[in-house]
């Protein structure tokens, strides 16, 4: 390993050098060559090294930073770059002998300590190139935010969504160029904010909204969240699915039979890092498992397969679980213990009288917990209640 790295990763500040630390100084004085975005270089006017403006697509940058290889070279970035920042992608592409790294303080830093809020009880998202959406999943009254935006016209949009969640009391600072001389904060409620923003800029969200808006953080999530056309696991069994199929972190689910995408959904939702394949054989239902994935702010970790049992189930990432929520068919069963590994996880709901023999001769052959549940909704009857009853769900859940 190289004991002088000749790629130095500097996050710097809309105040520019008189924000550096001595060894950032030390690293531009040396440098032979500067790469950054020119908003960036325009801060550090006095440079003596090759300025070089980091091109558009950011992938292009990467290449550019290989051709430099060999010479010293310092790559401006913002604030603290391994956080939301650049630092992460350009560490992917070099070893570690190649490079270090020397952040200065995050725009996230920067806004607590003008509010005073504690930074580890903050969400801190950055939304620069990412949709509103992704707030969803962590809207609720009293909690508090700050997301990194891509330029100043996306203020009235996250503005404009945070109004049509049943958010829009919620109070707003808007944070341009925090940190500088043209530091500015502009303060108003979401539901009113006005003006023109210029970038950088950032908003802190102290929330305030109907706590009826909040999704819950248990299972079963009301099925008029989702759109549907009206074939879907339902809430009560849905929750009984989740229940079954035990999300962890980071795991990976195969959601067979997508339907609505309401199972895959709720996977996604139990942790930031779990993500879905789901399989799904029409193509009218592929839009609605688009159409609830985005709504949830999850579809970059739902990915989403139009196509026919047993044959889409070829070549897939493999599972930690399966879930068969339709399709079943005696094929399918074999199909997944020629697929996936043994030990994989695996949960099957079924409805119908020869589904639910075929789960009957899976449990003897495999072993496995059988379930039977039947639920039934107190609904009008004339001008009284009546009690009206759903399909029995029969549950097989095991290992392959």
């Amino acid at each position: 390993m190289s004991e002088t790295p000749w790629l130095t990763v500097i996050g710097l500040g809309e105040n520019g050098p008189d924000g550096l630390c001595p060894a950032a100084l030390a690293a531009l004085a040396s440098a032979e060559v500067v790469i950054g975005p020119p908003r960036h270089l325009a801060l550090l006017p006095d440079l003596q090294a090759e300025p070089i403006a980091w091109p558009v697509p950011f992938a292009q940058g990467i290449e550019r930073l290989k051709s430099l290889r060999g010479r010293r070279v310092v790559a401006l970035a913002s604030g603290d770059p391994f956080w939301f920042g650049a630092g992460a992608v350009i560490a992917r592409h070099f070893t570690p002998g190649e490079w270090r790294a020397i952040p200065g303080a995050s725009v996230f830093s920067l806004v607590a300590a003008h509010l005073g809020w504690p930074l580890e009880q903050t969400l801190c998202l950055g939304l620069h190139a990412q949709p509103m959406t992704r707030l969803r999943p962590y809207l609720a009254p009293g909690d508090r935010a700050i997301v990194l935006l891509r330029d100043g016209s996306a203020v009235a949009t996250l503005a404009d969504y945070l109004a049509d969640m049943g958010f829009g009391a919620s109070r707003l600072w808007v944070c341009e160029a925090m940190g500088g001389p043209r530091q500015q904060i502009t303060e108003g409620l979401a539901e009113d904010i006005g003006g023109s923003f210029s970038h950088p800029v950032c908003v802190a969200i102290a929330m305030d909204g109907s706590a009826q808006a909040a999704l819950p953080k248990t299972s079963g999530l009301a099925d008029d969240l989702f759109e549907s056309d009206g074939v879907m696991t339902k809430r009560p069994a849905r929750a009984l699915t989740l229940s079954a199929l035990a999300p962890r972190a980071g795991e990976h689910l195969l959601d067979i039979g997508g339907g609505s995408g309401s199972i895959s959904v709720e996977w996604a939702l139990a942790h930031p890092r779990c993500r879905a394949t789901t399989i799904e054989g029409r193509a009218d239902r592929i839009g609605l498992i688009a159409a609830n994935a985005r709504a949830f702010g999850v579809e970059n970790r739902i990915e989403i397969i139009e196509g026919q049992l047993p044959e889409a189930l070829c070549d897939l990432d493999p599972p930690d679980v399966i879930f068969v929520g339709g399709g079943l068919s005696a094929e399918l069963l074999q199909t997944l213990l020629a697929e996936f590994a043994p030990g994989t996880r695996l949960v099957i709901n079924a409805v119908t009288l020869e589904a639910e023999m075929l789960l009957a001769a899976w449990q003897a052959e495999q072993g496995g917990e059988l379930l039977r549940v039947e639920l039934a909704q107190a609904l009008p009857l004339g001008s009284r209640r009546g009690w009206k009853s759903a399909y029995p769900l029969v549950q097989w859940s095991g290992t392959l």
